[in-house]
């Protein structure tokens, strides 16, 4: 790890602990200067306030090597369920970064530059699943606009933000996918909170009824149409599923030094289980931090990517389980903190694509001759 990522990482170690002082987030975030700064931050240079300085470093937390290390130590030290309630332009930012013109970029990033505000990137439907397109939410021409209908659940900020962008078909077939650019306060836009078990507070559900989109809202508009639609969701998932990753190997970190401070001193057959569990931790820790550096190199790179964060939500899942079987009946009760992760856990399997999408990009990469199957 070089000088500058060191200090990133410990800058948000110190700041992190602050996120697990309110709690579980059910309402709004906790008002942490972690989660301030970070809605300043992941915004094109061109557009971004003042940058983070840190010992005479600079950032803006836009390379994905720089937002793994980022996420995976708040999420370690602090809350992951609370970065992913935080506001800022993480999600929607990638897709406006990369299929938006200078004037949607602009319009999107200069309105975060003047006030810090929640975003949001609404794709899943009922009855979708992580099958990005089966989409039913239609976008139809009317006069000199659009009309924009339809569902999407499993939102992040959905009932919190103030903009976003919305997928959306407007005729048969992949090319017919168009990514759109939403105001939340729209007549006919309409959000409410989703009660999870994990990760609370953080999705929610939206409804688009006749709501009027102007032309200039759509996404990609200057851009071939192979490349407006899927093409830039697909590459702005690249680096979101790197940092999904990182979420998922922060919960293991963070249940791993949990159990190990309660287990100091205990017997061999538990420390030597625990020992099993820290060296996975490290692969796929060192997995992840692989593959934000061939997404860096190569946006396109996709394989890499899909194998951390397939191999990362397994292991946030293992880690809190073997954790909490180490402490014995009553763990869930006697350190709800644990418990609380190990709830959490669960939700890094639905972030940006289940396991399954994510082999199935191995696979085509391994069809392709992109990679050798040793």
């Amino acid at each position: 790890m070089t000088r500058r990522l060191r200090i990133l990482r410990e800058y948000v170690r110190a700041e992190a602990p602050a996120l697990r002082a309110g709690g579980e987030p059910d309402g709004e975030p906790p008002r942490a200067p972690l989660l301030d700064r970070l809605a300043t931050l992941q915004i094109p240079r061109k557009y971004a306030r003042a940058p983070l300085v840190l010992d005479g470093e600079e950032y803006f937390v836009l390379s994905a090597v720089e937002r793994v290390v980022f996420h995976e130590e708040a999420a370690a030290y602090g809350d992951a369920a609370a970065l992913l309630s935080a506001p800022g332009s993480l999600t929607a930012g990638m897709l406006v970064a990369t299929l938006g013109d200078d004037e949607q970029q602009s319009a999107f990033f200069g309105r975060l530059h003047e006030r810090p505000t929640w975003t949001f990137l609404a794709m899943t439907e009922p009855g979708g699943g992580s099958d990005a397109t089966r989409l039913h939410t239609t976008l139809e021409p009317s006069g000199s606009s659009f009309l924009l209908n339809g569902e999407k659940r499993y939102v992040g900020n959905a009932h919190r933000a103030r903009t976003g962008v919305v997928t959306a078909r407007t005729r048969p077939g992949p090319l017919g996918i168009r990514c759109v650019l939403v105001d939340a306060q729209a007549p006919g836009f309409s959000a409410v909170p989703i009660a999870t078990l994990g990760m609370r507070g953080a999705l929610g559900a939206m409804r688009f009824e006749d709501l009027a989109v102007p032309e200039e809202a759509l996404l990609g508009r200057h851009l071939p149409a192979t490349r407006r639609g899927m093409w830039g969701w697909l590459h702005a998932f690249n680096p979101l599923r790197c940092v999904a990753a990182a979420l998922g190997v922060g919960i293991a970190r963070a249940a791993h030094a949990h159990v190990a401070a309660c287990l100091a001193g205990q017997d061999v057959t538990r420390r030597r289980r625990l020992a099993e569990l820290g060296a996975r931790i490290e692969g796929v820790r060192s997995l992840t931090m692989g593959a934000a550096r061939a997404v860096d190199a190569d946006p396109a790179n996709a394989h890499l990517p899909a194998a951390a964060k397939a191999a990362a939500a397994v292991l946030a899942v293992e880690a809190t389980t073997t954790a909490l079987r180490l402490l014995g009946p009553g763990a869930r009760l006697e350190h709800p903190l644990l418990d609380k992760w190990a709830r959490d856990a669960h939700g890094i399997e639905h972030m940006e694509g289940t396991s399954h999408i994510q082999r199935m990009t191995v696979a085509q990469a391994l069809a392709r001759g992109d990679l050798s199957p040793a």
